[in-house]
């Protein structure tokens, strides 16, 4: 079985690392340049920056917050948030990213995800998928889980990765900061369609729920959470042991 990931998340408004329920009720949490240090030196497999009021507010992301939280790492990164273009793709990855996320901006253009694998490579483009339940269906959200797109989830992420996408991140807004485990009904449908690695994200509450969805999952590469790790709930070093006694492989510095 090849390494599982563990992935914290840096959800970034206004300069500051916020967290809420269901993409509610933001509270503020930390600096993202004093979080991304930690991490980085704890054991995380990568990190994921999201200006997450970018696209709302229908500007670009900021750099002057994401170059200092790049210099604070020595493991992947991947940033998302007012992605909408190749330009925009360009000044992220200038500012010391290693792969970028895009979201809204993909529905809003899906020629976005091609012309940027083209340009950077599959590995360089992330596919990151708002998803809640409307009506039994599994339904896009964009503009950071404000606005129903009426897309089928499924059908929108075998298209992204059909386009070029070389990794697809699945947020679960019916279970973000729920900490009621991961949504797996969904994560296994993805796993279906999706023939390149997935990134479980939203419900995590405890260990168990990694070791839950590993072994239910197994087509699932990483797991991403956030405040579970900002708060100290769970530490990545001790979760990495617990998976690593329940035979789920994991790199331990």
């Amino acid at each position: 079985m090849i390494t599982k990931r563990i992935i914290p998340c840096l959800d970034v408004k206004d300069g500051r690392v916020v967290k809420g329920i269901k993409f509610q009720g933001l509270g503020d949490v930390d600096s993202p340049v004093r979080l991304a240090r930690l991490y980085s030196d704890s054991g995380a497999d990568e990190l994921v920056f999201y200006d997450i009021t970018a696209s709302a507010e229908g500007r670009a992301l900021f750099t002057d917050i994401l170059t200092e939280t790049a210099r604070q790492v020595f493991i992947p990164l991947t940033v998302g948030g007012g992605i909408n273009t190749l330009d925009d793709f360009d000044r992220v990855l200038k500012c010391g990213a290693d792969k970028v996320s895009v979201n809204s901006g993909a529905i809003r253009d899906p020629r976005l995800i091609g012309e940027a694998a083209r340009k950077y490579g599959n590995q360089c483009v992330v596919l990151s998928v708002d998803v809640k339940r409307v009506n039994g269906a599994f339904r896009v959200f964009a503009k950071g889980g404000r606005e129903n797109t009426g897309l089928d989830a499924m059908e929108w992420i075998r298209r992204g990765v059909g386009d070029g996408a070389g990794e697809v991140v699945v947020n679960s807004i019916d279970t973000d900061g729920v900490k009621q485990g991961f949504d797996l009904e969904m994560l296994q449908k993805v796993c279906e369609i999706a023939k390149v690695p997935v990134i479980a994200s939203g419900g995590a509450g405890r260990t168990e729920d990694f070791i839950t969805l590993f072994r239910t999952i197994p087509g699932v590469d990483a797991g991403l959470a956030a405040s579970i790790f900002h708060f100290g709930e769970v530490k990545i070093r001790d979760l990495k042991l617990e998976m690593q006694q329940n035979g789920i492989p994991a790199r331990i510095l």
